[in-house]
């Protein structure tokens, strides 16, 4: 269960820890995206319909990873604050009963998304060909759900526990796998046969199973607690959902306003869809680095509150923030200057170009406030407190759609109202949620 020590994180310099602790995680972050936007890109030369088809399934799977935000919020949460309390039997059952819950849970929600995919393009309004690119996607990305939620479980456990080295190196292997089947399936490179979105989706299988393989493989090997169980405890199960469902529901809203928003720039043709895929993988650099601190900033608020530091706990809550700021500041003058140019990585196509440039300057005023929503949520949800960040990123997200509408159909802005609709949003959510961190009283939740 537990051979060496874990790392304790309740004492030392905080800025090197956070760094430790970040790093691989924004890594692991850029990775999974990484797999989303080989997906796309080798579906951008394939043709604009198949990388549409593909961009749009992606909002879907944006969905399906917030709802395992209900098992894996929770986990971290608990198992770090049993950690910091040098609780590891505790935390040890936390891990098991967040398993078998993922794993059932999971399984609902594969099913229930292989029915429901005809209607998932129906209410987004794509043209035929994409729906028809879209629907084989989906099933082979539902097959794998169950899989990408056991690594979810597995990870957010070595996470808690402050090491976020092992979930890097399974995913990165995993991904690597992913890139180098992509372009093999989808084009039918040599003996590999010819694909199309198949071979995209038969490529995102595999990384999922040898990502799973590789976390079980280090499972026995590493010193994380975790007992295996096959005999529910609803009570222990409620409290990792209680703490979950919060975060799930916003990550469940942020989603579904995606898949709206879609709907709406659909109005204005294919391209404008394209575009609105590539300036979300444009924006997703300074998202996975906030993810990254996210994690380290809900693990180290979790086990300091666990070991009774509360002022450690916000310090590091802080500390992080200052650190995204600068870094989400730097990139957002980047992306901005250099908007036509990052754009035309994605797609070669002139008509969609201008269009992600756009969405480019356009969001980079956000990204800042975007990062201190993410990792001050982070400091939320270490202390179990998911209520606050679900109150302000819930119902600002639903404000996107009316601004969007009257944006672009009162202003006549078109697509550039969607663009204008998440920056303004993002803003407003960033410093809703430093207002309220600083209350302070997050630091008296139990779990």
């Amino acid at each position: 269960m537990i051979p060496r020590k874990q790392p304790d994180l309740t004492t030392g310099r905080i800025t090197p820890t956070i760094l430790r602790l970040a790093w691989p995680v924004v890594a692991s972050m850029f990775l999974e995206t990484a797999f989303h936007v080989a997906n796309a890109f080798w579906m951008g030369h394939f043709s604009a319909e198949a990388m549409a088809s593909v961009i749009t399934s992606g909002f879907i799977i944006w969905l399906v990873f917030s709802l395992f935000g209900v098992v894996s919020t929770g986990t971290n949460a608990m198992i770090a604050r049993f950690i910091g309390a040098r609780d590891e039997p505790m935390a040890a059952k936390v891990a098991g009963q967040a398993l078998l819950f993922g794993t059932t849970f999971s399984l609902g929600i594969a099913l229930l998304g292989i029915g429901i995919r005809p209607h998932i393009f129906q209410l987004m309004g794509t043209a035929p060909e994409v729906t028809s690119y879209g629907m084989t996607y989906l099933l082979i990305i539902f097959a794998a759900v169950p899989l990408f939620a056991a690594c979810e479980v597995f990870a957010s456990t070595f996470r808690a526990c402050g090491d976020t080295k092992i979930p890097l190196i399974s995913f990165a292997l995993g991904t690597g796998l992913n890139l180098l089947l992509d372009p093999l399936l989808i084009f039918g490179v040599g003996p590999f046969p010819r694909l199309a979105v198949a071979g995209a989706g038969i490529a995102t299988l595999a990384n999922a199973l040898l990502s799973l393989a590789l976390l079980l493989w280090f499972l026995k090997r590493k010193p994380v607690p975790f007992k295996p169980t096959w005999r529910f405890d609803p009570g222990l199960i409620w409290r990792i959902a209680r703490i979950g469902i919060p975060a799930s529901i916003s990550g469940i809203l942020f989603s579904l306003v995606y898949v709206f928003l879609t709907r709406i720039t659909s109005a204005f043709g294919t391209e404008a869809l394209a575009a609105l895929g590539i300036g979300n993988r444009i924006e997703s650099i300074n998202y996975m680095a906030s993810f990254g601190f996210e994690v380290a900033t809900a693990t180290l608020v979790g086990q300091n509150l666990g070991a009774k530091k509360p002022e450690r706990s916000e310090k590091c809550a802080w500390r992080s923030t200052q650190i995204i700021v600068a870094l989400t500041g730097l990139t957002s003058l980047f992306m901005y200057i250099f908007s036509h140019q990052i754009a035309s990585w994605f797609t070669p196509d002139p008509r969609v170009i201008p269009l992600a440039a756009s969405y480019a300057r356009i969001i980079a005023f956000s990204q800042i406030f975007m990062g201190i929503e993410i990792v001050l949520s982070g400091g939320f949800s270490g202390a179990g407190d998911t209520l606050p960040p679900m109150l302000i990123t819930g119902p600002l997200s639903l404000l996107r759609l009316p601004v969007a509408l009257v944006l672009a159909y009162v202003f006549h802005l078109r697509s550039d109202a969607v663009w204008w609709a998440i920056s303004s949003t993002s803003i407003a959510k960033g410093t809703l949620m430093a207002l309220w961190f600083k209350a302070g009283r997050w630091k008296k939740k139990e779990v």
